[in-house]
This record gives structure tokens, sequence and C-alpha cells, in this order.
């Protein structure tokens, strides 16, 4: 059976439990991370030895790392669908993988992780304006791309709009003053209609 580890809550899980939920695939979701543990008992740390989630298990095949999982996923199981075929349709929806946890994840950490994870009291209120105003910055980035196109990877949903769309869903629940960036919000309504983003990406933050 097709196994996935990791918490549910976690970002980078959530690409994972998506991309299989789109993907139509059965799969046993076990719980591992955070409150839940796992991930430094020696059979775990055998499968990844850096004691982090998310982890499959496709058969023999065992892999980590979020984005290489979806990328995994969506070729083996998706071609044509979230995997394009054509390699230059493929490499422009990549990209906007490897940019969410290059330039978007850390700025967005900073905000997520004090307004979600923190208490009022224990918030760095300077980390968070630093980080809206980065977050901000380069969701405008993101919203120009939108204006040409429904999709980041493309015509149609695939791979290169799941990192992102995790993090988008955060960034219109969190409690935050956010610029008016009309495409970004139509596409985010777009995945928002998705069963799959609904059961997996638009649970509670906390």
């Amino acid at each position: 059976m097709f196994k996935i580890w990791g918490r549910g809550n976690s970002n980078n899980v959530k690409k994972v439990l998506w991309c299989a939920e789109e993907l139509g695939l059965a799969y046993k979701h076990i719980n591992a991370g955070g409150a839940f543990g796992v991930v430094d008992e020696p059979a775990y740390r055998a499968m990844n030895p850096n004691g982090l989630v998310p982890c499959i298990q496709d058969g023999d095949f065992v892999l980590w790392e979020s984005n290489a999982i979806v990328r995994y996923l969506a070729a083996r199981y998706g071609e044509g669908g979230l995997w394009a075929i054509d390699p230059q349709a493929r490499a422009s929806a990549d990209k906007w993988m490897d940019w969410t946890t290059s330039s978007l994840a850390a700025p967005f950490r900073d905000v997520f992780w004090n307004m979600v994870r923190l208490s009022p009291d224990k918030r760095d209120v300077v980390a968070v304006e630093k980080g809206l105003a980065a977050c901000s910055r380069l969701f405008s980035i993101v919203d120009d791309a939108l204006a040409g196109q429904p999709y980041l990877s493309g015509g149609q949903f695939g791979m290169g709009d799941i990192p992102l769309g995790g993090f988008t869903y955060a960034w219109f629940e969190m409690p935050i003053g956010r610029p008016d960036l009309p495409h970004l919000r139509a596409w985010y309504d777009r995945l928002a209609a998705r069963p799959a983003y609904q059961k997996t990406v638009m649970i509670p933050l906390t």
C-alpha cells in the first residue's frame, strides 16, 4: 500500500496529501512529527535519516522532500495532467515549486509562526512586519504571472500550483493586512473549489 508519513497540518505534508488526492491514489496516512512523534524511531530514521516529514513509501520505493515527492507522484501517476508532457510547459510550472521554497517560505514562516503558533504577547512584531512586507512583494509577482494565465502551471491546474497553494490558504486565513491582488485571489478561489484542496489544505491552521 502507498503510505504517507506526516502531520496533516504541516504545509509540506499538505502538498503530498493534496497531490495524492488530486491523482485519486489510495493511500495510508500515518501521522508523524510534532506531537505525534514517530520521526525519531529507528524504523523511521532508516527511511528518512533527517527525521523530518513528509516521507512516502510506494512499494519498495521510499522518498522524502516534499517537492521531490510531488514531482514523483505527478510523473508516475499524472502524466498529461499534473505532469505536463511538454518539457517547456513542465519547466514553467516547476519553477514556481522551487521559487516557493527558495523565495517565499522564509518570510512567510516569520509571519505564520508569530500569527498562528504564538500568543499575542509572545509575537515578534518587527519580524511580522518585515515578513508581511516581503510576502506582499512576492505575492505581487505571483499576481502579475496570473494576470495572463489561470494557473501557475499554465492553462490547467498542475504540479506547479501545489506548493504555493498551501501557503496561499494560510495567507488569506491569517488575521493580517494584505494587498489587493485580484489575480492571486481569483487563483485561490479556483483552488478552493477543488475537493482535494478542501480536504487536505483547507483545515484549521492550528
